[in-house]
């Protein structure tokens, strides 16, 4: 298969599936006798050779199913704030650290919620690192070798809610306020994460653009560091943060509102892309 090894969750007019991806199909892993349930369970007991036999997998159209998080049940979704190097601003000591759950976002093409109860709805482009095996107190030399892919991730936050207090929980945790997408692409294809390029776009307009080395804390640290006091398991998430050109470090702020379409485009990973809509819509 010349394609790179990429996997994705989906719902069609049947139900729910994953599957491998395949240009412009689906080759459906779910339907094989014994599959197991969903991406996750696959990573559990597949990882780290996720290569499937392709003889008698089912191949749906790429086009006629919708896409849901690669990940759609995540056990845990842990996400980091400030973590990439940019001017004189001295780097902190520890990562600012907070959780998502999994229905604050959607799939690629699915639409992201404003909230009515806020005006300030904003993206931030990032990284997710896929977790493909149980890590718990992983040493940084090791800590890659527990990863099953990466994926793209609009890490959508409601600012004025997320500044109620210190913490973040409620402005990280909207319905449907990000996303996460299209699909995950495995780490073989992808062999030094640090060579990417991030790039976020509102209505075709760039507004983040970074490369991934210029992050703080690297991926390596980041699983060292959050294995020390919570295992990991397959299927978990690490989003690892984003660089500044988001909506609320503009000068004036620039909030999301129904209609703006938001693009999060990683090197090597694809394009994640969403429409805003109102909370209210159905």
């Amino acid at each position: 298969m010349g394609e790179p090894l990429k996997f994705a969750s989906f719902v069609e007019r049947n139900g729910a599936g994953y599957g491998m991806v395949d240009g412009e199909i689906i080759l459906r892993l779910d339907s094989v006798p014994g599959a197991p349930p969903d991406l996750k369970a696959y990573l559990d007991s597949r990882f780290p050779d996720l290569t499937p036999d392709e003889r008698d997998l089912e191949a749906l159209p790429l086009a006629e199913v919708s896409l849901l998080p690669p990940i759609p049940n995540p056990g845990k979704i842990f996400c980091v704030a400030a973590n990439f190097r940019e001017g004189d601003k001295p780097a902190p000591q520890f990562p600012l650290l907070f959780m998502r759950h999994a229905q604050a976002q959607t799939g690629h093409g699915g639409a992201i919620r404003k909230p009515a109860v806020s005006d300030k709805l904003d993206f931030e482009g990032e990284l997710a690192v896929i977790i493909g095996r149980r890590a718990h107190k992983i040493v940084r030399g090791e800590a890659m070798a527990y990863v099953a892919g990466y994926s793209c991730f609009n890490e959508g936050s409601v600012r004025d809610w997320q500044k109620h207090s210190s913490q973040f929980t409620p402005g990280k945790n909207f319905y449907h306020s990000g996303a996460f997408g299209p699909w995950m692409v495995c780490t073989r294809e992808i062999p030094d994460p640090a060579r990417l390029l991030l790039e976020s776009r509102v209505n075709g307009v760039s507004r983040q653009s970074i490369a991934i080395d210029r992050m703080i804390f690297d991926i390596p640290w980041l699983i060292s560091y959050i294995s020390t006091f919570a295992p990991l398991d397959p299927g978990d998430v690490i989003v690892s943060g984003t660089p500044s050109g988001f909506g609320a470090s503009r000068n004036p702020p620039e909030f999301l509102f129904p209609g703006d379409e938001v693009e999060i485009e990683i090197q090597g990973i694809g394009t994640l892309r969403n429409t805003v809509i109102s909370d209210q819509s159905p």
